[in-house]
């Protein structure tokens, strides 16, 4: 054999070969290459995607967290106004009790004065009327003795 048959018959094995790859073999693994490329791809999106949800995500929680914060706050005021409100009308309500516990102190204080002061000028009536019976070491009529006892109770008043 001659080498320029045996260069000849390996340029056609060779381009036999390469059709055959590049009709048979070639096609498949470019396309299992491209589909490969394009799940890697897919799947760059989607983790792009979820970390943009997990970021969105964190906002609105962030937001939904300072709403609830914001709530408590607005709940506790409110709260805190009602017990300063619940203290103070529990004030008043003492302080109108203690008043009027003072006012009926007073008035029956009052009321015990002028009862003792009724009592002392009868007493001091009827002291005097023994005296000035004593003294004048005469009986007097009964008419007598109670106009003179209403007369001095008038005067002492």
């Amino acid at each position: 054999m001659n080498i320029n048959a045996t260069l000849i018959v390996q340029i056609v094995v060779f381009l036999a070969l390469w059709w055959f790859t590049a009709r048979f073999v070639w096609p498949p693994i470019t396309k299992a290459l491209d589909e490969r490329s394009q799940r890697i791809a897919d799947g760059l999106a989607a983790a792009d995607k979820a970390r943009a949800d997990l970021s969105a995500a964190e906002r609105r929680a962030e937001q939904e967290l300072q709403q609830a914060r914001a709530g408590a706050a607005e709940v506790r005021s409110g709260a805190e106004k009602q017990a300063a409100a619940l203290i103070d009308k529990a004030r008043e309500e003492a302080a109108a009790i203690v008043a009027a516990a003072r006012k009926a102190a007073e008035d029956e204080a009052v009321l015990a004065a002028q009862k003792a002061r009724d009592q002392l000028r009868e007493q001091v009536a009827q002291l005097a009327v023994a005296g000035a019976e004593r003294i004048l070491r005469r009986e007097i009529d009964a008419a007598r003795h109670a106009e003179l006892l209403g007369n001095l109770k008038d005067e002492l008043r």
